[in-house]
């Protein structure tokens, strides 16, 4: 008898259950067909020099764009708070600088630009190495120094790369030179692409960021010259640091944009109406991106010491270019909690998996340690750190 009802009880328990599941599903089924597949938004506008007309002040995002900008964000964001963990127990060392605060930035210019144009960038270059197409696991290999990082765990935070993406680059503001020669490449091979070359407000000031200037004009090379205005230069604020702070401004005779680098869509429209620019052979543009970084300079930058956490809370609580984009989209119908749930739990495996990958993953052996100082040479001999001792470089 009692075997008997406890047969009965399962038979019910399992037929709830899959009642239960029925609902969800047909749930699920209705929310998803009830979402709405486009959205227009206002955006801010751009403040413009030398341009009679600026970029759209009206966005479109479809529903597959809002996911897809999200999860990259985020997982640029959550990408980054490993790193800052990881560095905290000794297992990043060196130099690292992170990107967290600011991916509305790499996300717009990705989505604003092809896969087939060229970027480059200065030593925080995590966001960009991720949104030119390197995997997670290959980034935080590359920051922990193992075999399986980007660059074969020999280039750490500053130099990553990737096909059309040339770095992380260490020296301030000596990418931005190279940037205009590529652009220059483009232009000679008229391929129709357009160079992005970003720096800083810390760089602003650089005197080879003027040359740079002066020679893509002249030759009316398709080149994005991009600041990313993140108020401070290591620790000192853009008012102590320049006698001008309007920095698209700082081409003079080179047209430029003013862009709220907090939101997405609005980085992204401008960056669409640079590329067209100068893909119609007007010549360079000059951008300033307004954003904020969240983390220090460095990892060595507490960053609380020439601002308070207040400020940067305050920031958080208003602007945070995820939030942004995630409100959006909620208010919108275009996506539901639950599903931007599943995203962030998606992203945290991927962070976990990969994070692991890059603890676990073996150093690159010291035969390794010189292989390609050339793209094609034959192997040769490399000095070591005295005459004695000998290594080899393959190509």
């Amino acid at each position: 008898m009692q075997n008997m009802l406890t047969l009965i009880s399962n038979v019910f328990r399992l037929g709830n259950a899959s009642k239960n599941v029925g609902a969800r599903m047909v749930a699920s089924t209705r929310s998803f067909a009830d979402f709405t597949p486009q959205a227009s938004f206002d955006i801010k506008k751009c403040e413009l020099h030398r341009l009679e007309e600026g970029p759209s002040e009206t966005a479109v995002l479809t529903r597959e764009q809002g996911l897809q900008y999200y999860r990259t964000m985020q997982t640029i964001r959550r990408m980054e708070l490993k790193a800052d963990q990881l560095y905290k127990q000794k297992i990043i060392r060196g130099f690292c600088h992170l990107y967290d605060g600011q991916e509305a930035c790499a996300m717009g210019i990705e989505a604003g630009i092809n896969p087939t144009d060229h970027l480059i960038t200065a030593y925080r270059a995590h966001g960009y190495t991720f949104t030119r197409g390197v995997s997670v696991r290959e980034i935080l290999a590359e920051l922990t120094g193992r075999r399986g990082g980007v660059a074969k765990g020999k280039g750490g935070s500053m130099h990553m790369y990737a096909k059309h993406f040339y770095g992380g680059n260490g020296i301030v503001g000596a990418q931005v030179p190279l940037g205009a020669g590529v652009a220059l490449a483009c232009q000679y091979q008229g391929n129709n692409q357009v160079c992005v070359a970003l720096y800083g407000d810390g760089a602003a000031n650089q005197g080879q960021i003027f040359e740079s200037f002066n020679m893509a004009a002249l030759w009316k090379l398709p080149c994005i010259f991009i600041c990313e205005n993140n108020k401070f230069g290591m620790g000192t604020s853009i008012e102590r640091s320049s006698a001008s702070t309007e920095y698209f401004k700082r081409g003079d005779y080179i047209p430029g944009i003013k862009v709220d680098g907090m939101d997405v869509l609005c980085v992204r429209e401008a960056i669409k109406f640079a590329a067209d620019y100068c893909r119609a052979g007007k010549g360079p543009i000059v951008m300033e991106l307004e954003t904020y970084r969240y983390h220090g300079h460095s990892m060595s930058d507490p960053g609380v010491s020439y601002r308070s956490r207040e400020e940067i809370q305050e920031v958080r609580s208003k602007s945070d270019p995820i939030t942004m984009l995630k409100e959006r989209m909620l208010s919108n119908n275009m996506a539901s909690v639950e599903e931007i749930k599943e995203i962030d739990v998606e992203i945290r495996k991927v962070i976990e998996d990969a994070a692991q990958f890059a603890i676990s993953d073996p150093e690159p052996p010291l035969d390794e340690l010189c292989n390609h100082i050339f793209a094609n040479n034959p192997p040769m001999e490399v000095r070591g750190t005295n005459p004695w001792v000998k290594l080899k470089s393959v190509s």
